[in-house]
């Protein structure tokens, strides 16, 4: 999942990028509002963590130009915990929840776990597909019960599958969504990742759709 963060603090910029990267997003930063629209207009992020103050363009300005250029990515808010208007404006802007400050980031990690789920019609925070499960809360796979070990680009792609089951994946929104702007668009990374996670599961629930990308679906409906 990749996600884009907006704070004009650098700290606390810093800090949630760190956060969010540890547990397991690929995540792009802004310091101001002008750098944040044009990259949440232009990107197609999963989700975004938007400061309501911030230079050059706030926070609400941002949220609501998006919303016009009928940009629909879910956006968790940063307010001033004694100013409940800033609530009330971002959630009339389009907002999909908030957190006020000072927080806890695992609050934010909590809420941002939420709005992916609920962006991608699920309910729970565990994933399963057939045999295979995948806990976002700790970022855990496993197998019939049986823990399965992979490394965070591996995480990511699967992850990211699993919050679409059912769904051909084409390449193309894999690499925009699980890695930066800097990443080689022409790579076969993709291709080398799936080869890698289908090996490690030891089951056949990614499938390929030949010109058309990735399905995931249980063994039993394999196509």
């Amino acid at each position: 999942m990749r996600l884009l963060v907006i704070e004009d603090d650098p700290d606390l910029n810093r800090q949630l990028a760190a956060a969010l990267t540890d547990a397991g997003y690929v995540v792009d930063r802004a310091f101001d509002g002008e750098e944040g629209h044009y990259l949440g207009e232009t990107e197609p992020y999963d989700a975004v963590i938007l400061d309501i103050g911030l230079p050059k363009m706030d926070g609400i300005s941002v949220l609501e130009a998006w919303r016009r250029a009928g940009r629909s990515m879910p956006v968790l808010i940063l307010t001033a915990r004694d100013r409940w208007s800033d609530k009330v404006q971002g959630f009339d802007a389009g907002a999909d929840d908030y957190v006020a400050k000072p927080f806890q980031l695992e609050e934010v990690l909590a809420r941002m776990r939420a709005l992916l789920r609920r962006s991608t019609g699920h309910a729970k925070s565990e994933f399963s597909c057939g045999p295979v499960r995948l806990d976002t809360r700790n970022g855990r796979v496993s197998v019939d019960g049986v823990a399965v070990k992979l490394t965070s680009h591996e995480y990511r792609l699967l992850s990211y599958l699993m919050h679409h089951t059912g769904r051909v994946v084409s390449r193309t929104e894999l690499v925009e969504h699980l890695y930066d702007q800097d990443f080689d668009r022409d790579s076969n990374t993709i291709e080398v990742f799936v080869g890698r996670i289908r090996k490690k599961l030891g089951v056949d629930v990614i499938q390929t759709v030949r010109g058309l990308g990735y399905l995931l679906t249980p063994p039993n409906d394999a196509r």
